[in-house]
Parts: C-alpha cells; sequence; structure tokens
C-alpha cells in the first residue's frame, strides 16, 4: 500500500473514531452536554484561552463557564 493511501486510510479511521465527538449544531438545547472526549478541566482551559484572546465576551465566558461545571 503506497504512503498516500496510508495517509488517506488513517485520515478516514481517525474521523470515523472521533464522529462520536462531535457535539450537534443547532440542538436548540440552551447548555449543551460536555464532549464525552474532552475533560472539564481542558473545556476551562479552552475557554479561557478564547476569553483572554477576546474570542468571546465576559458574559459569555461566565455562561459557558457555568454550563462545563453543571455538566460534569
Amino acid at each position: 500500500m503506497s504512503t498516500r493511501s496510508m495517509t488517506l486510510l488513517t485520515t478516514l479511521v481517525l474521523c470515523l473514531l472521533s464522529a462520536g465527538c462531535i457535539c450537534s449544531i443547532g440542538g436548540g438545547e440552551k447548555c449543551p452536554p460536555a464532549q464525552q472526549c474532552t475533560t472539564a478541566g481542558q473545556e476551562l482551559i479552552d475557554l479561557k484561552k478564547a476569553h483572554d484572546q477576546g474570542a468571546i465576551t465576559d458574559e459569555e465566558y461566565d455562561q459557558k463557564k457555568q454550563c462545563i461545571l453543571s455538566n460534569k
């Protein structure tokens, strides 16, 4: 099997394995459950980075932080 074929096969397998970790968009839930493939700690770290970089407001940060903490 060629290197390119192996790369494509590996990518496909990884996509299929991670498909269960993707949250549905527009599900109507106010506070969707945390993803199964991340920990609350990692989600809080990522959220803090987004806040520090100005990607989300203080209000959004507080709301999302509460969601993460209440779902764990």
